[in-house]
Parts: C-alpha cells; sequence; structure tokens
C-alpha cells in the first residue's frame, strides 16, 4: 500500500510538499523525507503528533526516546511503522520541525493507493518556499521591542492553545494528480 501526503505550512503562502511513501515505512524515513524536501537539517528534536477529529492531537511520535509518564506508551521514529497509526484517507498529523517555537508542519494523508508499494519513499511535489527551520527569538524581538520577552510569555500567548481547522485550507493545491 502506497500513502501519498500532502504537506503545507501556515507561515507561508503557496508553501506545499507531496510526498508519497509505502504504508510500511517508518516514520522516520517520512522524516527525513520531509527535511531533505525543505532543505532542513537533521538537528532538531521533531515529532509527529497524530490527529484525532480533523487537527485535535493525539498520539505523539517522536524521534528520540523521551522520559515520559510510564502510564502511557512512547513511540519513537525509528520503530514505528506509518500502517501502526495511520489508515485512513483524510487523516491528519502534524510535525512539529521547531520544537522550541512549537512550529508544525500540517500533514494530511490524502490518497491510500492499494495493490502497489514502493521501495523507498520519494518526493513527488515541491511547491514553494518552506519557512526557516528555526526562529531566532533575539533578532525577532529586537525587530519588534512591543512584544513582550520570551521569559514572561507562554506558548498560548505566541501560538494559541488551539487549531482552527477552518485556517487550514488543503483547496488551494492542485492535489488530483494521480501516482
Amino acid at each position: 500500500m502506497i500513502y501519498r501526503f500532502i504537506i503545507i505550512s501556515d507561515e507561508v503562502d503557496g508553501f506545499m510538499r507531496e510526498i508519497q511513501i509505502d504504508a510500511d515505512a517508518k516514520f522516520l524515513e517520512l522524516h527525513q523525507l520531509i527535511l531533505e524536501s525543505c532543505g532542513y537539517e537533521d538537528n532538531q528534536l521533531t515529532s509527529f503528533t497524530i490527529c484525532e477529529n480533523g487537527w485535535e492531537k493525539g498520539q505523539e511520535i517522536t524521534l528520540e526516546e523521551m522520559d515520559t509518564d510510564a502510564d502511557e506508551d512512547s513511540y519513537i521514529m525509528a520503530e514505528t511503522e506509518l500502517s501502526e497509526f495511520l489508515e485512513d484517507e483524510k487523516q491528519h498529523m502534524l510535525y512539529t520541525f521547531d520544537p522550541l517555537a512549537d512550529r508544525v508542519f500540517f500533514i494530511e494523508l490524502s490518497e491510500i493507493k492499494t495493490g502497489k508499494n514502493l521501495e523507498k519513499g520519494k518526493i513527488t511535489r515541491s511547491q514553494g518556499e518552506p519557512p526557516a527551520q528555526t526562529l531566532d527569538f533575539d533578532e525577532m524581538f529586537a525587530r519588534n521591542p512591543i512584544v513582550e520577552t520570551p521569559s514572561v510569555m507562554d506558548d498560548e500567548d505566541l501560538f494559541g492553545d488551539e487549531i482552527d481547522s477552518s485556517e487550514i485550507d488543503l483547496e488551494g493545491f492542485d492535489i488530483s494528480d494521480e501516482f
């Protein structure tokens, strides 16, 4: 089975990546393809978050083993197959590529092709420039002195605490090609 993913950013208009990968591939391979498609370095503690009911955060799959509550299952990218969590077309995930600033890509499993396999995943479409991999907080605050310093801000002030699914628009991209 082949999965076709569409990846977008709410930071950069016109940015879109399409990746095709075998359903039995590990999350680590998808992670590596995303980095390659954006020209990012592999130097951040990235993670995937499986979404439920639209964009509601669910299970997290991390790059490295994290010290978590013993009552919760933990999953790492190198050991977890995509098919373990992804079963349905239009299913959503978040890919946190800048964990310090909690910046994400929005990913949709746009199509599942049964009866075929891919030995190695591939980037099948690359549109627009990706956002910068990490934010330079010092530079950002120097340019905008009105913004409070990070020591007195919390994540909610910077990014909000909930994703408004009405703002995530995959309709503006032509994703109709067969694969």
